[in-house]
């Protein structure tokens, strides 16, 4: 006895109603697979292709976006116009490339559809939508099987309606229905800081492959279009007939399920010639994309072969690029032909009638960015790592997540209900806890690109607050005795004003205040001008003398000082005297090595600054010496 059979005998004592899904649904048309006599009436739930759905999306809308794919959004009531229904609906797709509980969808309210099979109850006294939902997303395997095609596989829907669907009492699906919903809010905080860690990797992704962080000359990169870095070619089309057996085959799946392509993941065969297997041979380093789809957000995606294999061809909804250099990672491509910037050009260039479409011409447009081999390398381990931690099963959230799906695949057995999708729209709690500041991630940047690259160009503003002291009046002020108050005409030399003991340790204690080791610097009159604070009792003139609070595991402040003397600032100008604004300080820009790189600058910088400066080294005792000699032999010569 199934799980599911020993729940209905525990919640129906009398046993539970099998129906046909057609008896209790209504569909948005009439299948031409189907009797009949099996569909008396639909509802009309006129379709958009996805391009024209989301040509609709706005911001602020109150009108759902429901499209067959993981891309959402709203519109509004008047750009839906004659497309706008409203209504508790269940989908499945029309077309797939992937498993089809990642494309059933539930929604309650108004809305506009892109190409989905769209189903509601005929009685809502007998049967509810939600638990029909949750059914439905219980019976994915099995609505899988019913799917057809080698390529965008389309759903038998006669085999669809004629699933048999338990229908107990009314109560009993609410009941269903509350306790999974419960359920699933068990695994929203974790799934969503799995999100979270997923949307931060992408994000590191992507900086990490936008290389206009870095400045031009110190590292060696170079662009070029993927016209002049591979050849394109377009795959094997055969009749079903065909399959089954013979040489290996990447089917569009395969591509559009994997990022890299191992010997493993090739397990379909089909027949051909030996000129089909020379020609459409596919070798280490191939790029395959795929070329055709239901949607444009389908289409584009890409798998990199990262083995040899003697014998294997590829499908024709799909694209191979085989380099021309050897200056290129596989493991490497394979990230940049997954990045924002990569998909935002893909879905913006391919082409629409009836299917989106794409061709190796328009893909070899593209521009990519082509580091050294090192640090291409060094990419790939950084991201390697990145995905491990956000998709390993034996590792951190993704573990936690895998144990309570099982537990969650339990109950969804027990209870006649569905596998999580991921679809779940967080709360505000949630997304509030999903969202990393602006200020960490760049900082983690930072430190990533450090890394990576050895050096990264960086804003002021991105490594620490801009500070200064409490205002001080006048006359708080003295010129005899205290805590030295330094103000601009004073900075760097000896203070002519004080202010007393109990307002230092008042308003060191409450406002802004340097650390030891901080780098000061002059914001008005003589512009940049740097006094590194020693930690003994001072006080400093607010606006005109200013710091960064600065995260020393980014930016050394040792290493600041130098950068501030290189007068990186660009000030404002027009009033009585220059002024630094803490803008102006935000957006100067820098470049920034590695903690020991830094550390080894400044060693040196600092022996440049002893040999030039110390009277007990370097040139000015040299001088000295030479000076006293002269006075010497002056004193010689004038004594007759």
């Amino acid at each position: 006895m199934s799980r599911m059979d020993e729940l209905i005998q525990e919640k129906c004592s009398n046993g539970v109603e099998y129906v046909p899904l057609w008896s209790v649904t209504i569909w948005d048309k009439k299948f031409s697979s189907v009797d009949r006599k099996k569909q008396p009436k639909v509802k009309d739930y006129p379709y958009l292709l996805a391009s024209d759905l989301f040509a609709l999306q706005v911001d602020n809308g109150n009108v759902f976006l429901l499209s067959t794919g993981e891309q959402t959004g709203w519109t509004t009531e008047e750009l839906a116009g004659e497309n706008l229904r409203e209504g508790e609906v269940v989908t499945i797709p029309w077309g797939k490339s992937r498993a089809v509980t990642d494309c059933i969808k539930y929604y309650k309210g108004k809305f506009v559809t892109a190409d989905n099979r769209i189903m509601t109850s005929n009685d809502a006294e007998k049967l509810n939508n939600k638990y029909l939902y949750y059914w439905i997303m219980s019976q994915g395997k099995t609505i899988d099987t019913f799917y057809r095609g080698s390529g965008i596989k389309h759903p038998d829907m006669a085999k669809v309606l004629d699933m048999e669907i338990p229908i107990p009492p009314l109560e009993i699906q609410r009941e269903i229905v509350r306790i999974l919903d419960n359920f699933t809010e068990l695994t929203a905080e974790l799934t969503a800081e799995l999100t979270a860690r997923q949307k931060q990797y992408e994000f590191y992704r992507d900086k990490l492959l936008t290389f206009d962080v870095l400045g031009e000359g110190t590292i060696n990169f170079y662009q070029r279009t993927l016209g002049e870095l591979f050849d394109f070619r377009n795959g094997l089309s055969k009749g079903k007939e065909f399959f089954g057996k013979g040489t290996p085959f990447i089917r569009y799946t395969d591509v559009y399920n994997h990022r890299t392509l191992r010997k493993k993941d090739i397990t379909a065969l089909v027949e051909c010639t030996e000129d089909e297997k020379e020609r459409l041979k596919v070798s280490r380093g191939d790029v395959l994309f795929t070329r055709t789809s239901e949607t444009a957000e389908d289409i584009g995606w890409s798998a990199v072969m990262l083995d040899d294999m003697d014998n294997c061809v590829f499908n024709g909804f799909t694209i191979k690029a085989t380099p021309k250099t050897k200056e290129l990672l596989p493991e490497y491509c394979a990230y940049c032909f997954s990045t924002a910037d990569f998909r935002k050009y893909v879905t913006k260039h391919c082409a629409f009638t009836t299917r989106a479409s794409l061709t190796g011409n328009t893909i070899a447009q593209y521009r990519m960015t082509i580091p050294p081999l090192d640090i291409q390398s060094r990419i790939v381990n950084v991201l390697d790592n990145f995905e491990k931690i956000c998709s390993d099963l034996n590792i951190g959230l993704p573990a936690e997540i895998e144990a309570r799906q099982k537990q969650y695949e339990y109950y969804r057995d027990k209870l006649l209900t569905f596998a999580e999708t991921g679809n779940t729209i967080l709360s505000r709690a949630e997304q509030s806890r999903a969202e990393q500041s602006r200020a960490e991630q760049s900082r983690a940047l930072i430190k990533l690109l450090q890394y990576v690259f050895g050096y990264v160009r960086i804003s002021l503003g991105d490594i620490g607050s801009i500070c200064m002291c409490k205002r001080i009046l006048k006359s708080q002020t003295n010129t005899v005795s205290g805590v030295p108050f330094y103000k601009i005409g004073t900075f760097g030399k000896e203070a002519d004003a004080y202010i007393s003991q109990e307002t230092f340790n008042e308003y060191r204690s409450k406002y802004n205040f340097p650390k030891k080791g901080d780098v000061l610097i002059s914001a008005a009159g003589t512009i940049g001008r740097t006094v590194v604070y020693d930690g003994k009792p001072a006080y400093f003139q607010d606006s005109n003398i200013v710091w960064i609070d600065n995260d020393e595991s980014i930016v050394l402040n040792s290493y600041l000082r130098y950068c501030y003397e290189l007068k990186p600032w660009k000030a404002s100008e027009g009033g009585t005297i220059p002024r630094l604004y803490n803008d102006n300080i935000a957006k100067a820009v820098i470049a920034v090595p590695s903690i020991e790189e830094q550390k080894h600058v400044v060693s040196i910088l600092d022996r440049f600054d002893a040999i030039c400066n110390d009277l007990t080294s370097g040139l000015p005792a040299e001088i000295e010496a030479r000076q006293k000699q002269y006075e010497y032999y002056r004193d010689k010569l004038l004594n007759f």
